[in-house]
Formats: structure tokens, sequence, C-alpha cells
């Protein structure tokens, strides 16, 4: 598999045949995998590793790659800050709707990044400006294209700080029918955000992926 697919199929396994699958490549192979995956994802797994075999690869991989991936490995994995992904839609109060969907229709952006924009002050990569707020994918649909993002920005989500417990982050989630928060540091600056796949991942127990999924009763196997 060339890198990026062999990335793809590692962010869908368990930790521990991710961790198998990882040690059997090369040390240059295995850095241009965890180059390809996603931030939270390569983090997932060097965690699992020894602090040694994750520092020799984090050494080897691209410095902005691996940048990000130090700083998430910073905080616990139980906490918003482990949970989330370092690259969120950031963007100006004054970038329009129209920007706002051309980086939203990007075809290799997961859904739940898809679903909202981050509003701040520069610069705009994280840990960006302090946080201005959100504007959600539906709400600029209702927008002509060269309205303003400032003008349309919900100011009212509450961030979550990075030390948050993924069960107050579910908890915000769940109550607020939200598929991503903000995460924010002391400064309120973006650092990243969590989405509920992030979340459900976390929640659920170690093995779900190896075990079939029931089908509920009157549901066709095709179906499922």
């Amino acid at each position: 598999l060339p890198d990026d697919r062999l990335a793809d199929a590692l962010e869908e396994m368990p930790e521990d045949e991710q961790v198998h699958i990882l040690e059997a490549l090369g040390d240059e192979r295995a850095a241009d995998v965890l180059d390809a995956m996603e931030p939270d994802d390569a983090a997932d797994v060097l965690g699992q590793l020894s602090d040694a075999r994750a520092g020799q690869l984090l050494d080897l991989m691209e410095p902005e790659e691996a940048e990000d991936v130090r700083a998430l490995l910073v905080h616990g994995p139980d906490t918003a800050g482990g949970l989330m992904t370092s690259e969120p839609i950031v963007l100006s109060a004054d970038a329009t709707v129209a920007e706002a969907l051309a980086l939203i229709r990007r075809h290799e952006l997961h859904p739940a990044l898809a679903a909202a924009v981050f509003v701040t002050l520069p610069p705009y990569e994280t840990p960006t400006g302090r946080l201005l707020g959100v504007v959600h994918f539906q709400r600029m649909l209702r927008y002509p294209p060269h309205e303003r993002l400032g003008a349309i920005i919900d100011d009212t989500l509450e961030p979550v700080p990075a030390d948050a417990t993924a069960a107050e982050v579910a908890r915000l989630l769940a109550s607020y029918n939200l598929v991503s928060l903000p995460v924010v540091d002391q400064a309120h600056r973006l650092v990243g955000c969590v989405s509920v796949d992030d979340v459900l991942d976390y929640l659920l127990p170690d093995d779900w992926r190896t075990h079939d999924i029931e089908t509920p009763p009157g549901t066709s196997a095709e179906v499922r």
C-alpha cells in the first residue's frame, strides 16, 4: 500500500495492531506513514510506544507534522487536548462564506471537521490568535457567498479547555447536539477541536473494532 492508504488503514485498526504494523516497518517508512496520518491518530499510536522509540520516530517525521503530534502528546489521553485534532478549519472574520465553503468541500476533510469553521484573530494556524467564535455549515448555507464570516459568527458556544475530561466533552456534545467543540488554552487561543468521533473512539471498548455490529431486527445484512 502507498503511505497514505496505509495511514488510512492504520487509523481504523485497534491500537495493538497499529503498533505491531508500525514496528514491522523500517524507521523511514514508519515516519512517512505517521506523517500521512491525522495528528491525533499519530499521537495515539506513538503514545503506545516507549518514550525513546516515539522520540526516534518523531525526529524522522516532517518537522511541521512532528510539531503537531508533540503538542498533542503533552495532554493526557482522556482529556480534550489528548482527543482533539490540531488541524480544524480556521479563518479570519473578514473571510467570506464562499471561501469557507471552498475549504469544507475538500474531499479529504473528515465530515465532523467540515461541520464548522472557527474564526480567530491572527495567526490562523494552531495555536491561533484569540478565538472569536464558530460559524456552522448550515448557517453558511443561509447567506450569500460574499457575506463575511464575522457577521454571522456564533459567539455563544463556549469552548472547552485542553484539560477538560472526555466525559465533560461528551456531555457538552450531547447536550447541545454538536459534532465538534473548539479547544482553547489559558489565553483563549484555539489549539484544536474535538469531534464526536474522537469521543466515541475513547468511550467505546478497546476491542470494539474487532466485534461484529449486531443487525437490528428487520434489517437486512446488505444494509448493514
